[in-house]
């Protein structure tokens, strides 16, 4: 899940928990929509915590290595 799908179960999940007041037989629309916002929440959370490490490691280590030219190139 990326942090597009959590914003988007966010949002969901908060016009279903807030704002619609439907009442309908066997399911509880404000319960699915905090199942949502916590699904969500959840999801974006976890995209943050590893949006660092689609480099790979060590990735940026290496491009601040310095260039040295030992001399001219060979003819």
């Amino acid at each position: 899940m990326g942090l597009g799908v959590g914003l988007i179960l966010v949002a969901v999940g908060a016009i279903l928990a807030f704002a619609v007041h439907h009442q309908t037989n066997g399911i509880d629309i404000n319960t699915i929509g905090y199942i949502l916002l916590a699904v969500g929440a959840f999801g974006i959370l976890i995209s943050m915590i590893f949006w660092s490490s689609w480099a790979g490691p060590g990735y940026w280590a290496q491009r601040r290595e310095r260039y040295v030219e030992e001399g001219p190139p060979p003819a």
